[in-house]
């Protein structure tokens, strides 16, 4: 099964309605309005999705939604494999769509809950290293300047 997720304000309290499982609406809230909402595409397989799940996972999407405003679109799957060990039937991944290289992550646990509890860590950190990187590279920029600047004589 698998659901779009676009349309309705977070931080609403009426956020979402749901008329056909497969098809949900909700809108994330974007600072500067030139940037588009972002999508969620949850897809299931033999995972009954549940709301609670669902708002979970939004709650999870939330977070990364404000560590990086540029994201384009989250895909989250949920699998559950009988045949596996119990230790992990459960498996999530995630792929976060935006300018540049996509973040993918993936974990297996046994309880569904903490393995798209993990995969958000997971993303969360890409999305820092990946920010740390840009800062990095900025500032090593602005250094470069300055020096060349200095060795000029130009204040």
């Amino acid at each position: 099964m698998e659901s779009v997720l676009t349309g309705a304000r977070m931080g609403r309290s009426s956020g979402t309605a749901i008329n056909d499982p497969r098809r949900v609406s909700l809108d994330f809230v974007r600072g500067p309005e030139h940037h588009p909402p972002m999508n969620l595409i949850l897809s299931t397989h033999n995972v009954t999705l549940t709301k609670a799940i669902e708002d979970h996972i939004m709650d999870r999407i939330r977070k990364l939604e404000h560590l990086d405003r540029f994201a384009i679109d989250v895909r989250v799957t949920l699998e559950h494999d009988h045949k596996k060990i119990p230790e992990r039937a459960f498996k999530c991944t995630m792929r976060l769509t935006m300018p540049g290289p996509d973040l993918f992550a993936e974990d297996s646990e046994r309880d569904l809950y903490a393995a798209i509890d993990l995969v958000t860590k997971k993303i969360e950190q890409q999305i820092r290293k990946r920010h740390n990187k840009y800062k990095a590279r900025k500032h090593t920029l602005a250094a470069q300047t300055k020096r060349k600047r200095q060795e000029a004589g130009i204040q």
